[in-house]
Parts: C-alpha cells; structure tokens; sequence
C-alpha cells in the first residue's frame, strides 16, 4: 500500500471512528467540525517562517558562493596545468596531477558536506517549525470547535485532501495564531 493510500484510510479511518461516537447522525452533524490546514503555507505566509526560510536561503547562498570561489580556482589550476604540461618531465607531470587530483577531491567532499549539512538543516527546520504549527493549529481548533484538523498537503508533497470548501480550511487563522505566539 502505498503511503498517499495508507493516508487516506487513516483520515477516513478516524472521521468514521469520530463519528461513531455520536448517538445519531443529526448529532454527529452538528457536534463534527473538520478543518484544513496547509503547514507550507503557514510556514512560508507567516513572519517567523518567512524569517527561517530567509535565513536558510542566507546560509546556502554563502556557501555556494563559497564553492563558486574554490570551482572557480580549480579551473584556473586546470587551465595552468594544461599549460605548463608540455614544459614538464614524467615525474613533475604526476605530481602536478595529483595534486589537481587531491584539489578536486576536496572540493567533492566539501560539496557532499555541504548537501548533508542542507538537508540536515532543512530537516531541522521542518521538525522545529511543524510542532510549532502543530501548536497554533490546536489552539485555533479548540477556540473554533473543530474535532479534527488535516494536513490539507500541497504541490510540494503528498497531497492528501482532494477538495474542500474554504469554510473548513484554517490556514489563515493559524497563520495569524503562529504570527502571535512566533515572534
């Protein structure tokens, strides 16, 4: 079963269950309040998110500037190399060449390093900011009435509701609620 699949039985899963709970329909109607909500947009649309998602835009557009500069070194090394190539003996050609060698290299492994530190700090981010909006959702779910609130998903990842009215989706007023409690 895939994950989208397995998603949706436990949504489905969990109104039935909700449901069931009430004595008759009429009950459960009235009593059952379902809301919506997308974590990106909370995360992108709201001050503290817009400010971490900056920071982390800060943060990779340094390094890369950095291995811009060492990419760009290494083409200079290249292009000296190719030029002074002809000039060498057998033994200074292999030394020059292992040494560009070793150049390119490091530069490899501080690029790999480079791509865990960002997917560790993405990582991180998401974790962090997703129990934060975790929190304002409950809290606009209490003060609104809802008994369940979903992850509405997004282009970006698994969409997980198909269609909704704009009544049900809260993305706005959690928004406003981690804008309050996230300064």
């Amino acid at each position: 079963m895939r994950i989208p699949a397995l998603r949706l039985l436990l949504a489905a899963s969990i109104m039935s269950l909700s449901l069931s709970c009430f004595s008759t329909p009429a009950q459960a109607a009235e009593s059952f309040k379902m809301g919506v909500v997308d974590p990106q947009s909370v995360l992108e649309k709201s001050k503290a998110g817009k400010r971490a998602l900056d920071g982390l835009k800060e943060y990779v557009s340094i390094r890369q500037k950095l291995l811009s500069k060492d990419e760009e070194e290494l083409r200079t090394s290249e292009k000296q190399l190719r030029e002074q190539v002809a000039k060498m003996n057998e033994a200074e050609k292999k030394e020059k060449e292992t040494q560009f060698r070793t150049k390119v290299q490091d530069f490899q492994k501080r690029a790999q390093e480079f791509n865990q530190e960002l997917q560790k700090k993405q990582k991180e981010l998401v974790e962090e900011y997703m129990s934060k909006i975790t929190v304002a959702t409950k809290t606009v779910a209490e003060k609104g009435g809802f008994s369940l609130v979903v992850d509405k998903g997004s282009e970006q990842s698994v969409k997980i509701v198909i269609y909704n009215k704009d009544t049900i989706d809260l993305t706005d007023q959690v928004i406003k609620e981690f804008d309050r409690t996230n300064k």
